[in-house]
């Protein structure tokens, strides 16, 4: 089961490597065979060395500046479901749902996100 305080953790990472854009922040995140999928967009990255390069591929998304929010809203066992608003002066505001399901070490195994803009 994991804890509210891993996942605080977690996505405070998650801010850290999408801020930076460091490999080695990205990989801390997710599991060796992790996936993480985004809808509308069809995104499908499967395994953390996908992800990484996926993750860079969107570094020009950060240009001019951005913001998040988030809140959890609620964790069933090992998965976390989150709400969070990004707001990137150069492509607008977004508001997500994220599930994200953790292995026994804290780090992703599964990430879903629903991705709308508003």
């Amino acid at each position: 089961m994991v804890t509210e305080e891993q996942i605080n953790d977690w996505v405070e990472g998650y801010v850290r490597a999408w801020t930076s854009n460091a490999k080695r922040d990205i990989a801390a995140l997710f599991t060796r065979e992790a996936e993480y999928h985004e809808r509308p967009y069809e995104t499908d990255w499967i395994g953390r060395d996908a992800i990484v390069e996926g993750w860079l591929g969107r570094a020009q998304w950060q240009e001019g500046g951005w913001e998040f929010e988030w809140s959890l809203l609620a964790v069933n066992g090992d998965t976390a479901a989150i709400e969070g608003t990004g707001r990137y002066k150069e492509l607008g505001t977004f508001a997500n749902l994220w599930t994200v399901t953790f292995d026994k070490n804290g780090e992703c195994i599964m990430f879903r996100m629903w991705n709308n803009q508003v």
